[in-house]
């Protein structure tokens, strides 16, 4: 698969200092060079997220392929574990391939670190999907974290110990903190929360005594030291002793290492009001992550007030149980997934679990209606965000909805109102399988089933299945006539005919159903989805060479303007560019879709993306610049396969996409339109948006002809194959027994001979090379 390396990261930056933990470090830096596969095993709060972070930090530049960090704690459904680790990837999954599939296929060339994050409730389906990618992908590394090992062939686990503590009776020196992990880890917490915080010699002990009673758990001394702020440290040693009987009652040693975790959780709930405590529980049916307006909607009531909700959810910050960043235009605040855990077991001991649940369902259902009502307006670009942030929760909420079979219909409606902001699925395969779950569960024909045999024709119509979408089509025709003949979903039905002929290339077919739908869609008051129509009759005037495609690409335009549809109005430039690329103002309609362009990066409007830089490529062909006419195809190209969809199903684009690309192999060449081509191909997403906006920044990214075709000598080619190898300049040069120096000054003559600016894309160079 031909898609682009990527010079990439997904670890999130370090909020407090990284202490101790050298030996585990060197150990799994050291697994990791021997092996393919290593799992960090241990209770929760061990430490075993941090560690693998840190490392990965570490080890990054010995990956080309970036390192990619997969949280699967929140993810409830087994099936999702591949679709999440393709999401994370960037693959998408628009075509309708297993995600399996897909994964195995785009790391079969990629030398790349998967962490994969808290695999324990998921352990067989990680375990599967882990050994059929290694077995897969030669290069590929996996680093996971797990309370058991995953049981593959192959595999290194290494159990993550608690961290050092100082002897029972040791007098502890307060003028050498660095002595031990666990007190050093308590002082520095001490002194994040409590600025004037300062060890003396007496202080030292019971920092001391309170590590080893918590068995030098590192969540819990967190816990702990953050309690510093309200309590002195003899206070909480006291405490510890009142609510840790069984610290001291007998060997310590023989205690499961989760009891001491939840011992400190209980000792932190019971710091908290009861109105705190309350919310900690209810808090709990969010998935990764909440706002404010979605706690006052969700966990006021029976004991707390909507006036409350801010200065509890202050104190819950401030006694570290919540954890907050800002998110756009508001604050995001999440439960540490182990305290989310815990809220949970104290919600369904409450007998409140199921009533929170669905406070949590109807709320989220609720935002899906309302986005669906309002996606064709003011903030698309902020409702975008939204919802990609809230797709845990909503995702949440289905799996609420579809383990009842008398929720069914509810699932049914939530899924089917995402249509309008298909973002929000995290993908259209993930959306298309609750549509199906939910039709499974409840076929009764009714208006919900209806609208999700639509949905569901719609979606599948935009992954190129059009045998789907007929199937769908079909289902739906079949259905009682009272329900048929409902004008919305009439003019639904119509709409989807139109698109699938225009799809399929019979654009004259294609003209009157859509003709139809944009007058049923007028007179119902419907302007979003006459604008979407406009924008694919001016596509399909296009390719039938018909002037009414400037008419409908204004009615597009004038319906987004009046409306304030930002991303909308990205759509309708780019349908106005068609009609000025026909007309041959070929630099009017370049201009035009670089205005377009600009926005989209704003929705992660891959699909949108590619369209762009595939009518900016035949803009430059027709200005005679063959070879960034063909970068910019081959980078059009990449990015319809990063979004999971495929230019061969758009026959709109296909027939403009086959004229430019045979006007080019005929005037460069076949093999120098091939280079081109691939180079376009080797650019990340952010690259080919630079290099198509030929903003300054465009030159850092290299001419893929002339980065290919500059002579390297024999070493630099050497040094090349073994950047691409993941070394680094210290492994080089042992490897090649030269000094370090002269490695590093191999590899920037390389850099700057064939153009480039990272590793990755020596990597990605030396590896087209061998393959050629």
């Amino acid at each position: 698969m031909g898609a682009a390396v990527r010079d990439a990261s997904t670890l999130p930056a370090e909020m407090n200092s990284f202490v101790g933990r050298r030996r585990e470090v060197s150990q799994v830096r050291h697994l990791l060079s021997s092996g393919r596969l290593v799992t960090l095993t241990g209770a929760g709060g061990i430490g075993k997220t941090r560690l693998a972070v840190r490392v990965a930090a570490d080890v990054h530049r010995s990956f080309p392929g970036g390192v990619w960090l997969v949280e699967l704690a929140t993810l409830e459904e087994e099936t999702l574990v591949a679709q999440a680790v393709a999401a994370k990837l960037r693959l998408g999954n628009e075509s309708g391939r297993e995600p399996v599939e897909m994964l195995a296929d785009y790391l079969v060339d990629q030398r790349l670190l998967l962490i994969l994050d808290n695999c324990e409730h998921l352990l067989e389906q990680c375990a599967s999907l882990v050994a059929t990618l290694l077995g897969a992908a030669r290069d590929l590394h996996v680093l996971a974290t797990s309370r058991q090992a995953l049981g593959v062939h192959g595999e290194r686990p290494l159990p993550v110990p608690p961290m050092s503590l100082p002897e029972p009776g040791e007098v502890y020196a307060s003028e050498a903190p660095g002595q031990c992990e666990a007190v050093r880890l308590f002082t520095d917490r001490a002194v994040a929360v409590r600025h004037d915080f300062v060890v003396t010699a007496d202080k030292a002990q019971a920092i001391a005594q309170i590590c080893r009673r918590l068995d030098g758990m590192p969540l819990a001394i967190e816990l702990a030291a953050a309690r510093t702020r309200v309590l002195s440290v003899e206070e909480i040693l006291h405490r510890l002793d009142d609510r840790f009987h069984l610290l001291t009652g007998g060997s310590r040693s023989a205690l499961p290492r989760h009891r001491t975790l939840r011992a400190a959780i209980d000792w932190s709930f019971e710091l908290c009001s009861t109105r705190e405590q309350q919310l900690w529980s209810r808090l709990s049916v969010f998935s990764d992550g909440f706002d404010l307006p979605s706690v006052e909607a969700v966990c006021c009531g029976d004991g707390i007030e909507r006036s409350e909700v801010l200065d509890l959810v202050t104190d819950l910050v401030d006694k570290s149980v919540l954890g907050c960043e800002e998110h756009g235009a508001r604050m995001r605040y999440w439960l540490p997934e182990t305290l989310r855990q815990y809220g949970l077991e104290r919600l369904a001991a409450s007998g409140e679990k199921d009533t929170l649940r669905a406070r949590h369902r109807d709320y989220y259902h609720g935002l899906a209606d309302q986005a669906e009502a309002e996606w064709f307006g003011p903030g698309q670009f902020e409702r975008f965000r939204v919802l990609r942030a809230e797709h845990p929760n909503l995702r949440a909420a289905l799996a609420f909805c579809m383990s009842d079979p008398g929720q069914a219909r509810s699932g049914l409606a939530l899924a089917a109102a995402m249509w309008s902001h298909r973002l929000g699925f995290g993908s259209l395969g993930e959306g298309r399988r609750w549509l199906s779950e939910g039709l499974t569960l409840d076929a009764e024909p009714s208006p919900v089933t209806a609208k999700a045999l639509y949905v569901d024709g719609l979606l599948a119509l935009l992954q190129g299945d059009g045998d789907g979408a007929a199937a769908r089509l079909e289902q739906f025709r079949s259905l009682p006539q009272e329900l048929r003949s409902h004008p919305d979903l009439a003019r639904a039905a119509v709409t989807i005919e139109g698109l699938s002929a225009l799809f399929r290339g019979h654009f004259r077919d294609a003209v009157p159903a859509l003709e139809d739908a944009f007058s049923r869609h007028m007179a119902a008051g419907d302007p979003g989805s006459a604008a979407v129509t406009a924008f694919m009759l001016t596509t399909a005037f296009f390719n039938l060479d018909d002037a009414r495609a400037a008419e409908h690409a204004e009615r597009c335009l004038a319906l987004c303007e009046t409306h304030q549809a930002e991303w909308s109005r990205t759509h309708a430039r780019w349908a106005l560019a068609l009609e000025e690329y026909r007309q041959g103002s070929t630099r009017r309609a370049a201009t035009l879709v670089r205005h377009a362009l600009r926005e989209k990066p704003l929705s992660h409007d891959q699909y949108g993306i590619a369209q762009c830089l595939e009518v900016l490529g035949w803009c430059a062909m027709k200005e005679g610049r063959g070879a960034r006419a063909a970068t910019l195809l081959g980078a059009a190209q990449a990015t319809w396969e990063v979004s999971g969809s495929a230019l061969s199903g758009f026959g709109h684009l296909l027939t403009g996409h086959q004229r430019c690309e045979a006007a080019l192999r005929q005037e460069m060449g076949d093999e120098a339109f091939t280079l081109a081509f691939h180079g376009g191909r080797q650019l990340t997403l952010e690259q080919a948006v630079t290099y198509a906006l030929e903003e300054k920044q465009a030159a850092a990214v290299p001419p893929p002809a002339e980065a290919a075709s500059a002579p390297l000598t024999p070493r630099e080619r050497q040094v090349a194959d073994l950047v691409a190898q993941g070394l680094s300049n210290k492994e080089i040069a042992a490897k090649l027994v030269i000094a370090r120096r002269t490695a590093e000054g191999h590899v920037e003559h390389i850099l700057t001979k064939l153009g480039f600016t990272s590793r990755s894309q020596i990597a990605a160079w030396a590896t087209r090379q061998e393959a050629g």
